[in-house]
Order: structure tokens, then sequence, then C-alpha cells
């Protein structure tokens, strides 16, 4: 892994929240790790999500550190618009998903999961 991935991969670690690219570039700099241009943050982030060490959560157009074990690729994630909370699930719909999608037609390349809510230290 290079050092860009490797402090990119730190700092989300670090968040344990969704973070955004731009607060990853503002945090970069640091630990023997010079300031970080966009470019260098979207790869690693790129290349993170390719290696299921980071999932992107698409509503909130953030990343974070993946800490499940997954039975698959689906991404699944309970997310508080109160507090800006995020839990990630593994609730294996991926073969669901997939299954009921070829049954359309359909080819699944990705999916994501991604439930809006309240918390429960927030209701």
């Amino acid at each position: 892994m290079t050092p860009s991935r490797g402090r990119t991969y730190e700092l989300l670690l670090e968040a344990a929240a969704p973070v955004k690219a731009y607060d990853l570039i503002a945090s970069y700099a640091g630990k023997n790790a010079p300031v970080a241009k966009p470019p260098t943050i979207y790869r690693a982030l790129e290349f993170l999500t390719e290696q299921a060490l980071v999932h992107r959560i698409e509503s909130l157009n953030a990343f974070l550190a993946c800490h499940a074990d997954h039975s698959g690729h689906a991404a699944e994630f309970l997310i508080c618009d109160c507090c800006g909370r995020v839990e990630e699930l593994n609730l294996a719909t991926e073969a669901l998903a997939s299954k009921a999608a070829a049954a359309l037609g359909f080819r699944a390349d990705r999916i994501v999961l991604e439930v809006h809510g309240a918390c429960a230290n927030c209701r």
C-alpha cells in the first residue's frame, strides 16, 4: 500500500464515522505526510473501496472504514438523520437482491442498502 493510501485509510479508521473527501484533505498533513491534493485522496479512496477496506455512503457522499465481516459485497448501513451515526450491517442481502434482479433480467453490479431514520439515542 502506498503512503497516501495508508494515510487515507489511517484517517478513516481514526474517524470511526463517515468522512467527506475534502475533510480528509484538511486532516491529511501530519505524521510525516505532506499536504494532499484532491486527486491523491480520490485515487486513494477509489483503491481502498475496491479492496473493500472502505465504503462510500452514497447518500452522504462520505466514506467509512469497513468494520464488518462481510459474507458478500453488499454495503448495508443504518444512518441516523439526527446525530449522523452510521452502523454497518451484515444482513447478507446480496444473494436475495441479485436473485430478484436476475428474475427481472437485470444484472446487479453493486448493491448498497442505506436505511435512514433515528438511532435509539435520538428517538
